[in-house]
Formats: C-alpha cells, structure tokens, sequence
C-alpha cells in the first residue's frame, strides 16, 4: 500500500502523540466523574474492575481507533469513505465517521459549560470566596452560578476561545505545544494535591477506600457503571483519537503507545482519588455524595483547612487544563473535515465549527436556568445532550470501530499497521471482536433498558 500523507502535517514523535491522546482522555471525567462513581459504588473492588475493564475493552478499541486514523490519514469521515472502499466494505461505513464527528461537536458544547464552572471556581478560589464557606452557603454558591445564565455565557465563551486559539494553530504549533505544556503541568498539580492530601490523618483511610477491595459492594450496576466509564475515559467513538491517529509517525508503535496512554488516563484518575478522599474524609464529608463532590462538597472541605484557598485554586486550575486538553480534541475532528472537503483555511475552518458549537453551547446553559422547565420526556436539552452522546453515540461508535477493525479488515491490513503477528495479534484480535463487542453491547442494553425488559419478561414467563 502507498503511504498516505496527513494535509496537516505530524505528531513530531511518540512522546508528542502520547502527551496529546492522554490529553484528550483526560478531563472532566478522571477528576469530576471518576471520584464519585467510586464513591458511590463502594471504592476498591469498583476500581478493580474498572482496571479491568480498561485493560479488556478500552485499549484493545484505542488500537482498533488508532489503527484506522493512521491508515486512513484523513477526517474520520473520509477515513472511513477510504478504508471501507479498500477493505471491500459498504461505503456506508462513512457514517461513522460523520457521527464521530457530530459527537465530538455536541460534546465540547456542553462540556464547554461545565468547564466554564471550574473556570469561575479558579478565580473566586483566589480571591478566598470558599473560606469557611457551610454546607448551605456552598450549595447556594453553586446554585446562584448557574441559575444566571448571562455569567455562564461568559465563562463559557471564555472556555471556548481557549480551546480554538489552540487549534487553530494547528497540529505542531498549537494541539502538540499546547498538551506539552498542559500534560506535565497536569500531572504536577495533581501530585501536588496529593501531597497536600498526606498530610491529612484520613490519608490512610482514603487509600484504603480506593484500594482494598470489598466485593460484597460491587454490584451488578456497579460493574455495568466500571465498563461504561472504562469506554468513555479514554475518548473512544468520538472520532478524536481516529483523528489523532491519522497525525500519527509510521514508525511509532501503535500497541505500545495505546497501552501508554490507558495507564496514563489511569494514572490521573486513581492520583485524583487520591487527592479528593483523604480531603474528604478529613471533613467529615460523604464520598458519596454524587456529581456534587466537586463543586459543592470539595469547596467545603477547602474552605475548613489550612491554605485551604491556595489549594482550591490548584484544584480548579488543574480540572482547567484536562478540560482544555480534552476539548481540542473534541473539536479537531471537525475542522479537519471541513478543510480537507472544502480547502478554507485552518482559522476559517475553526471559526465556523467553533461557533457552531458554542451556539450549540446556549441550550445547556439556558437548561440550567431560563429553560430549567422546559423538557421533553423528563430531560432538559442538557440532559438529552448528555444522554444521547454518553449513552448511545459514543457506545455506538466504538462498537463499530470493534466490528470494522475486528471482522470487516483484512487480517494482512491490520497486522501491517499494528505492527503485531503471533499470538500478540491474536490476543488483540480476539480482545476486539469479542470482548470489547460483547462488553459494549452489554452497557448499551443496560443503558437502553432493553437488558431489564428481557430479564423481567423471563422471570415472569
């Protein structure tokens, strides 16, 4: 096969691709989401499986994304318009990508909101607001931000400039310059954190509760919820990775960078259990109390401590870039299809999608508050942004990344740009056509329902 050539030029290295896919799975998820599912699924053996999980599904499905981004070297959309053609597949198969594409979009416009919370945290966290702040005062806080809609505006228009004056520079100049300083700012932070959190006498019980496993409290919801969150954390299905893969060098190894990462993303998530449970417990507070843990328990726990102002700052700061690292992924997909398809400029490119998706962004903030009311069949337009990407589009997608790369490529296409033969290959190969499948599928009737109708209607029989 002819190698192919990005329009957008290379990732200068391994290290470079690593830092920038790591980037795009790390973000709200490790550090908001991540510390409360555990919380509420009883810790240890809930993250045992999760590792599992990631070890099962989530990687061998980043090889098979990565995989196809790098042998397509195009948009996810023309990728799969490329591959589909050349493996003998329906040109159907574009639609993947389109969705990947869509997805990403719909994602960063309600992620931009959220971010936009931890943006107006950071600067009040300077300024001392969370000082002695009561459980009330915190939850009223949070309350009053975003119940006005025109200050959510602000801070996510705020968010959204971030993002697209990094991507508009493009992949050397802006997405790698930006995760090589955004990573290992990241990391340091978080390990600060952690620092500040062995300080605490509830250091050892947060350790404990993150990592001694007690089985009686993982349930069968609580697996489901582990291998939704495995799937999800590390950016797969949304075309981003497909995307990054097709900056990808030939003579970096796919099988090891993927493996890199999923420890990474991993790596993030369990240093901010670490930091958020001892800090927690040291207050007296519940590590189960949900999506509010962090911005209306957390703001309590540091506003009761020493230096408590100066390390909120640093938490909020660092729940800033791995939003920021994740959402110029998100929108990358996009930009590079519309300007390989119709060859504007890069800024043009990211002005028309950005601004796409930040009008998109008003429906989220407007649920929040002037359209709280106004929903359809229970979910506001938040709710539903959410709902179909998390729980159907996503899942959906990396299904079909599973069964392309897994049954409709040739054995020869894959190995070649796996780099893989033997029984490694075979192990991936299996993991992905199986596996991955099987464990998608299962959280996709799960979430659907369809897996309790089946159940009920068999026990009622």
């Amino acid at each position: 096969m002819t190698e192919r050539k990005s329009i957008h030029g290379l990732w200068s290295g391994r290290l470079a691709f690593i830092l920038a896919a790591t980037g795009s799975a790390v973000g709200l998820g490790n550090i908001w989401k991540f510390p409360y599912i555990t919380g509420e699924n009883g810790g240890g053996a809930f993250v045992l499986f999760y590792l599992l999980c990631i070890a099962m599904i989530g990687i061998p499905i980043m090889m098979a994304e990565v995989m196809l981004g790098r042998r397509g070297r195009q948009n996810p959309i023309a990728t799969m318009q490329t591959l589909s053609l050349e493996e003998g597949a329906s040109s159907n198969w574009k639609w993947l990508g389109v969705m990947g594409v869509i997805t990403g979009m719909m994602i960063l416009s309600y992620y931009s909101v959220i971010a936009g919370w931890a943006l107006s945290y950071f600067f009040e966290a300077t300024t001392g607001v969370f000082n002695g702040i009561t459980a009330k005062e915190s939850a009223d806080h949070f309350g009053s931000l975003v119940g006005s809609w025109d200050t959510l505006l602000g801070w996510h228009t705020m968010f959204m400039g971030l993002t697209l004056y990094v991507v508009s520079k493009g992949v050397r100049g802006g997405l790698e310059k930006a995760v090589t300083v955004l990573m290992p700012a990241l990391f340091i932070l978080l390990l600060v954190m952690v620092g500040y959190a062995m300080q605490t006498d509830s250091f050892q019980k947060g350790l404990s509760f993150l990592f001694t496993p007690d089985f009686s409290k993982l349930t069968k919801e609580s697996a489901l919820i582990a291998m939704g969150h495995a799937f999800f954390t590390l950016s797969l299905g949304m075309g981003a990775i497909m995307a990054y893969g097709a900056y990808l060098p030939k003579n970096v190894s796919i099988a090891g960078a993927g493996i890199s990462i999923a420890l990474a993303d991993t790596a993030v998530a369990l240093l901010a259990g670490m930091a958020i449970f001892p800090i927690v417990f040291a207050n007296g507070l519940e590590p189960s109390s949900g999506p509010g843990l962090i911005f209306t328990t957390l703001p309590i726990a540091f506003g009761q401590m020493p230096y408590g102002n100066i390390f909120a700052s640093i938490f909020f700061l660092l729940l800033i870039f791995a939003a920021w690292s994740s959402a110029i992924s998100l929108i990358e997909p996009a930009i590079a299809w519309l300007v390989e398809k119709t060859g504007v400029t890069r800024l043009r490119a990211t002005a028309l999608m950005g601004g796409a998706t930040w009008l998109l962004g008003i429906g989220s903030i407007l649920s929040f508050n002037v359209w709280s009311d106004a929903t359809f069949i229970d979910k506001t337009f938040f709710d539903w942004m959410d709902y179909l990407t998390s729980n159907i589009m996503l899942p959906l997608g990396g299904l079909l990344i599973a069964v392309f790369a897994g049954w409709l490529m040739r054995k020869k296409s894959s190995q070649e740009e796996l780099g893989l033969s033997g029984v490694l290959y075979g192990i991936w190969s299996f993991l992905v056509k199986y596996v991955a499948i099987i464990g998608v599928l299962i959280v996709m009737l799960k979430v659907s329902g369809a897996m309790d109708w089946a159940i009920n209607l068999v026990s009622n029989g």
